[in-house]
């Protein structure tokens, strides 16, 4: 059995309290109108006699016929449910005869014609109470889907950024690796930058938004630790002009680019360039890349091959409508441009 909530006493208060207004209407009015009690209770007794019986036909229908019969699609039975109690709520219209024996025959056709009115005020009364509960149910489950579909979309976030991070540490472990067997105080150094990123990895990008400050100088560590894999052949340029370092946007966004740009931009044995801009101004945020393109054979396994797809699919969740992607190759350079609207 349903629970009876706090929300479903709010609507039948509602729904009680249109009722009175209609059934006090009238004899408020004469009321106000003649200052006495007689015509007043002949007022009200007039319209009890006129909303008595629609009034049990709506509430019938709203909290039994209608979940219980109609909306499980029992219309057959539902219709003689509400003949049935239409016929028991007016069963003195069965014995008018016997009541008003003399009444000439050219006044039945009034009467008749009277009571057709009735029937279809409680046929419509039935009606009302079925389209709004209807209409309850269609909003409860748009509300419904509405919610499942947040949470999915904050689970696919989740689940991206934890494949974003694995393969960031997959790859920069990788540099330093190396590097130990060049330098191996360097690499001493580039592990400790490589335990703050991590920090910030874990602990600063459980929310949706991180301040744009912590995210470029992630970046800027993140672009300093790659750098240990290029030669004197390779050109790096990193560029940040942040007007309003508290702003805040999604983190780890354009870590799988930079990613991506010393995985395919760079060469051991010809000249590489890589050139990242990253601006704020206003409400709106721009992340460019170009890179030489020296494209990897499927043998080199120095990344997942998921960054691009994975970063395109945030942007999806998270600024759908309100991002501009741009991506070319042309005369050997890769050029990739990102643009997005903060505006609320």
């Amino acid at each position: 059995m349903k629970k009876f909530e706090r929300k479903d006493i709010y609507l039948l208060m509602v729904q009680v309290a249109v009722w009175a207004v209609i059934m006090l209407a009238l004899p408020l009015a004469t009321l106000l109108g003649t200052r006495s009690w007689e015509p007043t209770a002949t007022s009200w007794q007039m319209v009890w006699d006129m909303f008595r019986s629609p009034l049990v036909i709506y509430f019938a229908n709203f909290y039994v016929f209608g979940p219980k019969l109609f909306f499980r699609r029992k219309y057959w039975l539902f219709s003689l449910c509400n003949l049935l109690l239409m016929a028991l709520l007016n069963y003195k219209f069965f014995f008018v005869g016997e009541y008003m024996p003399e009444m000439p025959e050219t006044a039945w056709i009034g009467f008749f014609l009277g009571i057709f009115i009735f029937v279809l005020l409680n046929f419509f009364m039935g009606a009302i109470a079925i389209g709004v509960r209807h209409f309850m149910q269609v909003s409860k489950i748009k509300q419904q889907l509405k919610d499942a579909q947040a949470k999915s979309i904050e689970a696919e976030l989740a689940w991206l950024k934890n494949q974003i991070n694995p393969h960031f540490l997959f790859n920069t472990l990788n540099n330093i690796s190396s590097l130990t067997q060049i330098d191996p105080d360097a690499a001493q150094d580039s592990i400790a930058q490589l335990s703050d990123l991590l920090r910030y990895a874990m602990y600063e990008t459980n929310k949706d938004t991180v301040p744009i400050s912590g995210e470029v100088e992630f970046m800027r560590n993140y672009i300093s630790l790659m750098k240990l894999r290029c030669n004197e052949k390779a050109e790096v340029l990193c560029r940040f002009s942040v007007d309003n370092a508290q702003q805040g946007i999604a983190p780890l966004l354009f870590i799988s680019i930079i990613e991506n740009a010393f995985k395919h931009g760079v060469s051991s044995s010809r000249a590489s360039k890589i050139d990242i801009n990253f601006e704020q101004h206003n409400d709106t945020i721009t992340f460019s890349c170009d890179n030489t393109n020296y494209p990897k054979d499927d043998s080199d396994r120095s990344g997942s091959g998921i960054g691009l797809e994975n970063t395109r699919r945030r942007l999806d969740l998270m600024y759908k409508g309100k991002y501009s992607w741009q991506q070319s190759l042309e005369d050997g350079i890769y050029h990739i441009c990102i643009s997005i609207n903060m505006k609320k």
